[in-house]
């Protein structure tokens, strides 16, 4: 199998039903006659539980019960929920505090769950939570990320739970030394919500001897094997299912309390049990993203090139440690550290913070954008603090086409890449030439116009094994099985459109099914923009073992060897045989003949290594110095994608990760007060990006075909988002360093770049 889809722009399929409102959302299936749930959570940010009592509560008119961490623990429910952990610079491992399901003793973040209420109807579940006296002794809220502050866990006496290194630090010490200049920064990254359209929910019912959990999210086998786990029951007994998911972005890819707690709440009360979050308890509860602060220097020589290069940061992780929150802000982050420079001697010093709030996971790149945003704010900086282009001082240090495949500082190998290439076209798509006479003529209208860049590189992939099945059934239709989830990326598409590709079975006659622990036994999920890569690599795989297979079975029925059959990806053909089946029709020849074992077929796959997107962004914005006002004007991306199986999907794709980067860079932002309150608990203080603050998205491909998968693809689902950051942060501080302002930082809030403009003029009188 050596050939790669035909990069045809298709239509997505599913959206017909999307958009006419015939999705089909966890909330929409839930079983008739499903009780409610309603989680009764935590008023305060720390604090010492000294009672609860949910005796009214559980008298409330509907109620059917009323869970607490005591109720779990004499059901033998006394398991922590899981979370990774990373090994200290020192050797040991970092802090592995228990997560409860529900608070046990101490409450440690607004909106923490404290009970689990299932009743006939939500109001009235509702008014039952209303019932329950919870009293406590509240205790200082740690809110800042520095080491020291009131512990919020013993395991972790001074907050901090985990101190990681990575790099040759005594060589990076060696060649600041050495060096001919130094730059520096500090690069707050600002904490943001994911708010995807469709909050988080789950129902759970119990056929007697196994439970059915079905989950808005972005893959089943996680949610399998920590519901089996926390319940104690064999992970046989655990049907996951994922049904149509309104948006993931890394925060629907781990398990959360609720679903537990559902699951063994319909077990209790012998019937089905619905739960769906509200908008604000999303706020509260779904895992953030972001909030970290890095000090960055670069050591350069006497002709500007990068000889040293360090980072330490501090990243906020909540409360508790959920799925990732310690691997992605240093394992993660250092995949890219030095980004598409040829620099050797790096280091990188991460600690992690416990704080009162909600905790902290994967969001849209999950540590890649954060260590891009950090090392192409620097490289701007450092482009003006030296006097040098900055286009040409990145130039300087590129890695060269020559010298691929490239070990970077921290071990990652990058197969391929013309990085100049990606940044000439670059240059001309967004043109550059014309960006002086826009500047002018915004300042004539008393405007400010700024240019930003930023030149990234992606590391993809999660796991790097995934399996395919394609069955074919009896109405003549084909059913692919797949281990990833869609949560609004275009999968049914894309999986088909590649299946008829290969086959040449027509695409409307393929059905891609996902999303089911009973009919998929194993899959790794959607997420690190492994899908497309890594299933269809797996589906080449099964399409290979397929045409095997009825090449053995029309050597009989053709009359000729085996090894004189051909398949050109629509018939199978031989020479001095007139029969040119399609693969449909030696389905159906097997199905005729008996052949049940030649109408099923799978294989896996793995990937032997990573592939690495990466690009160029280009953003202009524009300023009212008088209202603080940002604009994004032109956004321009030139992308090394690799070959595209669908540029339309690869295309928006990139325009939604670049619009989730406008939104954290000019307006998201979750602030909380010295109590741990969240004072961004709703659209109306949070404010996310809407169509009239992104412009249109000049998209451009400029592909160096990947070594590391037979289709020579790289992963799109995240990089629009890693590229988007620094581009438009540089773009803000281009157009304000010439007033004087010299540190400017996401979000810019039109207070902010007010207040920015006028305290440094009123400065400079």
């Amino acid at each position: 199998m050596e050939k790669f889809g035909k990069s045809q722009p298709v239509k997505r399929v599913e959206d017909v039903r999307f958009l006419t409102g015939e999705g089909r959302y966890v909330d929409d299936i839930a079983p008739e006659g499903a009780l409610f749930a309603f989680v009764f959570r935590a008023p305060v940010a720390h604090a010492v539980i000294t009672g609860l009592d949910v005796a009214q509560a559980r008298g409330a008119p509907g109620v059917h019960a009323v869970l607490t961490a005591d109720d779990l623990k004499a059901a033998g429910i006394t398991k922590s929920m899981s979370a990774q952990t990373v090994k200290n610079r020192d050797g040991s491992m970092g802090a592995a505090p228990r997560r409860p399901i529900l608070a046990e003793e101490r409450m440690r973040f607004v909106g923490e769950p404290v009970a689990f209420i299932v009743a006939e109807t939500l109001d009235q579940a509702r008014d039952a939570a209303e019932l329950i006296d919870l009293s406590y002794e509240e205790l200082p809220a740690k809110m800042d990320i520095q080491a020291g502050g009131a512990p919020l866990h013993a395991e972790a006496p001074d907050n901090v739970a985990f101190d990681w290194g990575m790099g040759d630090e005594a060589a990076t010490d060696a060649a600041f030394a050495a060096a001919a200049r130094t730059v520096s920064l500090e690069v707050p990254d600002n904490r943001i919500i994911v708010n995807s359209l469709e909050p988080r929910g789950c129902f759970a019912q119990w056929d007697g001897e196994r439970v059915h959990v079905s989950v808005g999210g972005q893959g089943v086998w996680a949610q399998k094997s920590e519901i089996a786990e926390l319940l104690n029951i064999d992970a046989e007994r655990v049907r996951v299912t994922n049904p149509d998911t309104g948006g993931g972005f890394g925060m629907k890819g781990f398990p959360y309390p609720e679903y537990v707690l559902a699951a063994h709440a319909a077990k209790v009360v012998g019937k089905p049990v619905r739960w769906m979050s509200e908008r604000t308890e999303a706020m509260l509860t779904d895992n953030a993203g972001r909030d970290l602060t890095s000090f960055a220097e670069f050591a350069f020589d006497e002709n500007h090139k990068i000889i040293g290069y360090r980072v330490h940061t501090r990243c906020n992780l909540g409360a508790y440690n959920s799925m990732y929150a310690q691997f992605i802000q240093s394992q993660l982050f250092s995949r890219v550290l030095m980004g598409v420079y040829d620099v050797q001697a790096t280091w990188l010093r991460v600690e992690g913070i416990y704080t009162n709030t909600t905790y902290v996971d994967a969001y849209r790149g999950a540590g890649r954008p954060e260590a891009i945003y950090v090392l192409e704010r620097l490289i701007d900086r450092a482009a003006r603090t030296l006097g040098v282009d900055p286009l040409e001082l990145r130039r300087i240090n590129f890695i060269k086409p020559d010298q691929f495949p490239y070990q970077n500082s921290t071990g990652e190998v990058y197969d391929v890449g013309d990085f100049d290439k990606v940044l000439r076209r670059a240059e001309l798509e967004a043109d550059l030439a014309g960006f002086a006479a826009r500047k002018k003529a915004d300042a004539d209208r008393g405007l400010l116009r700024g240019l930003g860049l930023c030149y990234y590189i992606e590391s993809i992939l999660g796991d790097p094994s995934e399996g395919a099945k394609i069955a074919f059934n009896e109405d003549g239709t084909v059913s692919i099985y797949v281990g990833t989830q869609s949560t609004g990326q275009g999968h049914e598409t894309v999986y088909a459109q590649f299946l008829s590709d290969q086959t040449g079975i027509p695409a409307d006659q393929i059905f891609v099914v996902q999303g089911d622990s009973d009919q998929i036994a194993q899959g790794g999920g959607t997420g690190g923009s492994r899908s497309v890569t890594v299933q269809n690599t797996a589906t080449l795989a099964t399409v290979e073992v397929m045409t095997t297979a009825f090449t053995a079975f029309l050597a009989d029925e053709m009359g000729v060897p085996a090894s004189e059959i051909s398949f050109d990806d629509e018939r199978f053909r031989a020479d001095g045989s007139n029969m040119t089946p399609s693969m449909l029709e030696v389905a159906e020849m097997a199905r005729e003949k008996g052949r049940d074992d030649l109408l099923s077929h799978e294989a896996r796959a793995t990937l032997p290594a990573r592939s690495f997107p990466n690009g160029c962004h280009i953003s202009e914005v524009v300023i009212d110095p008088d209202t603080g006002v940002v604009r994004v004007d032109r956004y321009t991306v030139v992308d090394d994608f690799g070959n595209l199986i669908n540029p339309m999907l690869a295309e928006g794709q990139v325009h939604g990760g670049v619009a989730q980067g406008i939104g954290q860079a000019i307006s998201e932002h979750v602030v909380f007060d010295e109590q741990g309150q969240l004072l961004t608990a709703s659209f109306m203080d949070y404010a996310m990006p809407r169509a009239d603050g992104v412009p249109n998205i000049r998209f451009t491909s400029e592909p160096v075909p990947s070594t590391a998968n037979i289709m020579g693809m790289k992963g799109c689902g995240e990089a629009g988002t890693v590229g988007a950051l620094a581009a438009v942060a540089n773009a803000v501080q281009d157009a304000l360093w010439e007033h004087g302002v010299r540190q400017a930082d996401m979000p810019f809030t039109p207070l902010k770049v007010w207040e920015l403009l006028n305290s440094e003029a009123i400065a400079a009188e």
